[in-house]
């Protein structure tokens, strides 16, 4: 049997396959647009090759759209014939086991199977960064940097070493170590200059705390890391819209939502969610963002029934409320109320902290801000859950905090704020700043 870059066995006889397949493995890693290509031409050629069916599942789950679980679920299928055709090794039965696992509504089962892959294959990077991902896409912070840890070792003097130091990059981020996610993601640079995950952990690190110049100038200065990427790229320049939001440059921001964030009008979930985040935040700082909210909303009512991720669908709310589709936004809070019902991994996310997230969203948009400040508040502690980073997170911690002061529950909101504090390392961003200096003022007015 033939091992691939992962110096894992892949049950391909074909060196041209395995080329192909390596090519795969070093496109997901970065992601990068060619990764499809890749994989389509592997099981053109090798059409009984179960993990690359499992793959194409996994991967089409990770899209977080509806009409892709058929895709999932054909390649599943396919997936387990083609074992019981050709067998396939104790990786590839696990690969198709973790699809089996996440397409009967246990992703946590995806997971394991994959760990138990790196328990024999540690040096396995795309089953490390499968892993990786599908944590990311559950909130589990503490267990993607338990994940990449137990793998680190193994991946010294690896030809992927870079990626798997920026995937401990983004996991250190996000659990508070924020000198050695910066150290971690710019060692990876070093080693995969077109680690677009590592430079964007990086990034990260400069929002948490408060270091836009600094994360302005790695984006800029490191190109190569992420203008190859699939529409991952719109995430960095979202993150470089953040960094100068930041800065007070809010005309930078809209030219970069114009330019290159919403350049192309996709319907991607991720590129969604980049959007009316930001435009939530423009809001919020007082600017005025005209007649944007439509075309966002126009996606966002198409994607009611939706139902894969609470983080995809709360932005959605976010696209309609802002744009006043009413009827869509009944339709949305309707079937969460039905999901919150069901059982399950991902309709527990719904109940809580989904629906009174939701709810929050939905008293925000009709000016309720106290109702908005109560569920925005009350679902805070589970937001972790729904999956994403804290930077992405942040526009409902904003939303809270600013609807605490349009209600004036001074308090409790200056609570909140010292908290985004604190989960900042004591950084104090603009955002955080004026909002402070809004309580303060609000005391004042009072006394006078």
């Amino acid at each position: 049997m033939m091992h691939d870059i992962c110096q894992a066995p892949v049950s391909l006889d074909d060196p041209a396959l395995v080329a192909e397949w390596n090519g795969m493995i070093r496109a997901f890693m970065a992601h990068g647009t060619a990764t499809p290509t890749h994989l389509g031409a592997v099981l053109s050629g090798a059409p009984n090759f179960a993990m690359g069916h499992a793959a194409k599942g996994l991967f089409s789950l990770m899209m977080g759209r509806k009409e892709l679980n058929s895709v999932a679920r054909e390649a599943g299928q396919t997936a387990v014939a083609a074992l019981a055709t050709s067998g396939g090794s104790a990786r590839e039965r696990l690969w198709v086991r973790a699809l089996g696992e996440w397409l009967d509504g246990r992703p946590s089962g995806a997971i394991a199977a994959m760990e138990r892959v790196l328990a024999e294959h540690p040096t396995d990077t795309l089953s490390a960064k499968v892993s990786h991902a599908i944590r990311f896409i559950l909130g589990d912070g503490v267990g993607m940097r338990a994940s990449i840890e137990n793998v680190l070792d193994a991946h010294k003097g690896h030809a992927l070493e870079g990626y798997v130091h920026g995937c401990h990059a983004f996991t250190l981020e996000e659990t508070g170590d924020y000198d050695g996610a910066e150290a971690a993601g710019l060692k990876g640079l070093q080693l995969a200059s077109d680690d677009a995950w590592g430079l964007h952990a990086v990034a990260h690190v400069y929002d948490m705390t408060a270091r836009p110049d600094h994360g302005i100038a790695l984006i800029e200065n490191n190109c190569a890391a992420w203008d190859h990427c699939n529409n991952f790229r719109y995430h960095v320049w979202w993150h470089k819209a953040l960094l100068h939001l930041d800065r007070g440059e809010n005309d930078i921001v809209l030219a970069l939502y114009d330019q290159q964030i919403r350049h192309e009008k996709t319907d991607d979930y991720r590129d969604i969610a980049n959007a009316t985040s930001l435009l939530m935040r423009l809001e919020l700082e007082g600017t005025q963002v005209g007649d944007r909210w439509d075309e966002l909303a126009d996606f966002a009512q198409h994607r009611t029934d939706d139902g894969c991720l609470v983080f995809a669908d709360l932005h959605y709310q976010l696209a309609l409320g802002a744009a006043g589709r009413d009827d869509a936004q009944s339709a949305l809070t309707a079937r969460f109320a039905v999901d919150a019902a069901r059982q399950g991994e991902m309709p527990s996310r719904v109940a809580d902290p989904g629906k009174a997230a939701l709810a929050g969203l939905n008293a925000f948009a009709e000016g309720r801000y106290d109702d908005a400040f109560r569920n925005l508040a009350s679902a805070r502690p589970g937001m972790q859950t729904i999956g994403g980073s804290h930077a992405q997170r942040d526009v409902f911690e904003r939303m809270t905090i600013d609807a605490g002061l349009r209600s004036g529950m001074y308090d409790a909101t200056e609570a909140l704020l010292e908290d985004r504090i604190a989960r900042r390392a004591g950084a104090v961003d603009r955002f955080s700043a004026t909002r402070l200096a809004s309580v303060s003022d609000a005391r004042r007015i009072p006394a006078q």
